[in-house]
């Protein structure tokens, strides 16, 4: 669904860049709209992992580097069938976790020095769990309730701004999360 709603977005803000370069430049505007339009999306695609991984100031790290990380998300990875994600590191003592990437095979998986600090390992665990799904766009840590303990800070709201939303509500993630620990 997350694919989806990316697409409809990606079509619906280029459908209002063609609009805006025929309105203000009619035809030579809606032919520039479309080739930066075209640029901008090309760019969007093959780089935004470093992007944002820059915009965060995070540094890709290696296994020497980060060992403990490094095979807590080799073993999920393993678990998922997925390729190793890059693995970087976000100097902000804010604790927080984020996956980006085009796909599994290009897929960047970035932790914050607050999270690596303070969050428990097995709850750690659940977070980057949780951020291989994006990648894999499923549920692969096997055991839920380290997952329902985090609390992301927000939930979603309904509406427009619900297309923006990557995840349901705390209350129905934790609530499914806590079916599945019962259906074990």
């Amino acid at each position: 669904m997350n694919n989806v709603k990316t697409m409809v977005l990606m079509a619906g803000l280029m459908g209002l860049f063609l609009l805006a370069g025929q309105l203000l430049g009619g035809s030579q505007g809606l032919v520039l709209a479309l080739v930066v339009g075209g640029a901008f999306n090309f760019i969007m695609y093959f780089f935004s992992d470093r992007m944002v991984l820059r915009m965060y100031g995070g540094h890709i790290v290696t296994e020497a580097e980060a060992p403990e990380l490094y095979r807590m998300v080799d073993r999920l990875r393993q678990r998922a069938g997925l390729p190793m994600p890059t693995l970087a590191v976000a100097p902000h003592e804010q604790p927080n976790a984020f996956a980006t990437g085009r796909n599994p095979e290009h897929a960047v998986v970035a932790v914050t020095t607050g999270i690596l600090k303070y969050v428990p390992q097995d709850e750690l665990e659940g977070v980057l769990a949780h951020e291989l799904a994006h990648v894999k766009n499923r549920e692969i840590l096997g055991r839920p309730m380290p997952l329902a303990q985090v609390n992301p800070l927000a939930a979603r709201q309904g509406g427009l701004s619900g297309l923006f939303s990557t995840h349901p509500p705390t209350e129905e993630r934790v609530a499914r999360l806590e079916a599945m620990a019962v259906g074990r």
